[in-house]
């Protein structure tokens, strides 16, 4: 079987592309059909009441007029005029119209229908001399491609009673301030206007309605603040750009909204309580009604004369002497929202509950001010750079990272207070969003990640006391860190990249566990914390039983020694226990708290160790404390007292000839030696002689 080569397939494309322009000129040369009513030239079209009457035939009847792939550019003023019988006008398929020219309508007072869709005309058409008499006036604009705006009054004079515009697939980019003036509008559709971007706050001041308004698939970034009292049913599906809705006392009619984004939904929760408090007729309570239901509308049927009647017509003649203008009503029916918010955004602030508020102001300014202080001190100490020194300034710096994500939030949360739902859209799909996020999952893994190291340090400093060729020095500890700084990097810019997402909650973390990649992300992301704790905690029982020696510590140092190590530990299991139970069961899909819970944890357990970290490795301590002194320039004797102290030599006491008083004068035990080395003889009592540790 033979196959077409390349120059087959070529020219297939060539005669497809060649059928198309063919068909496409058919289409544009297709024969303009003159109405029998009207008179067509060249450049020239007339429907009026005398061309009507002078038309061959019967005409006279004629309701309707169709007008497609007209050959002018431009359709001349009173075009159409006194037309009394015509209901319906169409124009379409016509691109070649470029303009069609003011008073081209005049006087259709049976007109209840106009459609001019698929032109190319450049400019609104004059709409203000149509003077139709109909009770229900249809109007439809579409596909008009060139019209960039809808001008002011644009409306007025086409009609006296109510009209449904259907204004979809045009170029509007914005709408004018009174552009529906002087009208009722019923229904407002305004769909798929994809470059409309504003609608000015006065568009419908002198209008009655609309009670529907369709603002979907369009670039619209805010709705007008006047002029939507009442609106019924509000549709903006797919409005991405409708991030912020206007204030809530715009809606007082709303019984129903189609929306884009859940968070808006939160805006008309408990509506109608909200209207009850902060409405004027609030304080009419007593003097108010309830709004009579549509009940009535919904059931009627249409006449001929396109007049609404109800089925049961019983009480026609019924009268009721009631002044509406007298009296005041207010709807109780609760507001239909679509979407609902999901469980990971609840209707709530960032925070939701008050006390967290104050409680993340006092952990953020500790964890930033302790941590900032022990950067200060330690980056401009006069004394040389240590190991411990250098793994001090890593967990002081992670930790300050994490008082800034604290203040972030804490910041968002006040901005936002009350009306999130504003904010919600901008917030978690924001630039914003996104580097609280990367900042918290960056300074949580490198604080536990050089929390590790300094407790791995430590272990092996003590274990290794006798051997000082196995000492650490800063070259190695550097290489640790390079590996820290690496993986709290990869970790934080995962999400990122599209593996789970900081956007899913408020709190900007990465709770997106929709897909089997983010959830394998969340769930080893826990899991390594899990291990780091357990590693801590095994080193500090390790230290511990070593430190516990008769020949290095006294009783009173084991008691001392146990409590520090027994603070530490607590510390650590108290920040990662909770979060990391309930985030793995989160994560594996069998949640046990809400995400409004889990906020309490995110406050008040999630920042601990960032918190505490500055205070039980440095600010408590007393090298940190001989450099406090020593950068102030103060109380240089005590300065070179607790120097003296620490570059002394303690000779081992004899165990057995230790009084329990020597054992209670004895200096905390630290967990790091110094660099001053031992004699390698043996002491008097046979035992070869251990370095002394540093004091706490």
């Amino acid at each position: 079987m033979l196959r077409p080569g390349p120059a087959a397939g070529v020219a297939v494309l060539a005669l497809c592309a060649a059928l198309c322009a063919a068909l496409q000129v058919c289409v544009s040369a297709l024969p303009f059909t003159c109405p029998g009513i009207c008179r067509c030239g060249r450049d020239s079209l007339s429907c009026t009441r005398a061309t009507q009457l002078a038309s061959t035939g019967d005409f006279s009847h004629t309701a309707s007029l169709r007008l497609t792939h007209l050959p002018l550019q431009e359709i001349p003023g009173r075009a159409f005029s006194e037309l009394i019988n015509i209901s319906r006008i169409e124009i379409t398929q016509s691109d070649s119209i470029k303009t069609i020219q003011g008073q081209a309508f005049i006087s259709l007072p049976s007109l209840s229908e106009m459609s001019i869709c698929n032109t190319g005309i450049r400019v609104f058409p004059d709409l203000t001399t149509i003077a139709s008499l109909e009770s229900y006036f249809f109007l439809e604009l579409g596909d008009n491609m060139h019209i960039s705006t809808v001008p002011a009054n644009a409306f007025l004079g086409m009609t006296q009673e109510y009209s449904l515009m259907n204004l979809f697939k045009n170029g509007f980019e914005d709408i004018q301030s009174h552009a529906f003036n002087g009208t009722k509008v019923d229904k407002l559709v305004l769909k798929d206007n994809r470059y409309l971007r504003r609608i000015h706050s006065d568009a419908f001041s002198g209008a009655e309605g609309p009670s529907m308004l369709d603002v979907s698939s369009t670039a619209l970034h805010s709705l007008p603040a006047r002029g939507l009292q009442g609106v019924r049913v509000l549709t903006a599906r797919s409005a991405h750009a409708l991030k912020t809705l206007p204030p809530l006392d715009s809606f007082l009619s709303l019984q129903e909204a189609q929306l884009t984004y859940p968070s808006h939904c939160c805006a008309f929760t408990n509506w109608h309580a909200h209207r009850e408090d902060s409405s004027f007729l609030g304080a009419f309570v007593n003097l108010t009604r309830p709004c009579p239901s549509d009940k009535r509308q919904e059931d009627a049927y249409p006449s001929d004369s396109g007049l609404m009647y109800p089925e049961d017509s019983s009480d026609v003649y019924d009268i009721d002497f009631h002044y509406p203008d007298l009296d005041l009503c207010v709807t109780n029916v609760l507001i239909r929202c679509t979407p609902e918010p999901d469980a990971f955004n609840p209707c709530e602030d960032i925070l939701g509950f008050g006390f967290l508020r104050a409680a993340i102001w006092i952990i953020a300014l500790f964890a930033v001010a302790g941590n900032a202080l022990v950067l200060l001190v330690l980056l401009t100490s006069r004394y040389k750079l240590t190991v411990q020194r250098f793994l001090m300034c890593h967990l002081a710096f992670a930790d300050l990272c994490m008082g800034v994500y604290l203040l972030l939030i804490a910041c968002i949360d006040y901005r936002s207070q009350h009306q999130y739902y504003n904010h919600a859209i901008d917030w978690q799909t924001g630039a914003g969003c996104g580097a609280a996020g990367f900042l918290t999952v960056f300074a949580s893994e490198l604080s536990v990640y050089t929390l590790t190291a300094v407790t791995l340090e430590r272990w092996h400093t003590i274990t290794y006391a006798m051997q000082l060729d196995r000492k650490l020095r800063l070259r190695h500890a550097a290489a640790v860190m390079v590996g820290g700084w690496a993986s709290a990097l990869l970790l934080a810019v995962l999400p990122l990249c599209g593996v789970s997402s900081y956007a899913k909650v408020s709190m900007c973390l990465p709770m997106d566990i929709d897909s089997a990649p983010a959830q394998g992300y969340v769930i080893a992301l826990l899991l390594l914390n899990v291990v780091a704790f357990t590693v801590v905690c095994t080193c500090y029982v390790r230290i511990y039983l070593t430190v516990r020696n008769p020949a290095l510590c006294t009783k009173h140092s084991d008691a001392t020694i146990a409590k520090r190590m027994a603070v530490l530990i607590f510390t650590d299991f108290l920040c990662m226990a909770p979060i990391s139970f309930f985030a793995i069961s989160a994560a594996l899909k069998l949640p046990l708290i809400t995400v409004s819970h889990s906020k309490i944890l995110l406050v008040l357990f999630y920042p601990i160790n960032s918190c505490a970290n500055p205070f039980l490795y440095a600010l408590f301590t007393r090298a940190f404390r001989r450099d406090v002194l020593s950068r102030l320039g103060c109380c240089r004797a005590r300065a070179d007292l607790y120097r003296t102290r620490c570059l002394s030599v303690r000779k081992v006491p004899n165990a057995s000839s230790q009084t329990s008083a020597n054992k209670s004068s004895q200096p905390i035990l630290s967990l790091t030696p110094f660099a001053h080395p031992c004699p390698p003889e043996k002491n008097p009592d046979g035992h070869y002689c251990k370095p002394p540790l540093r004091t706490i």
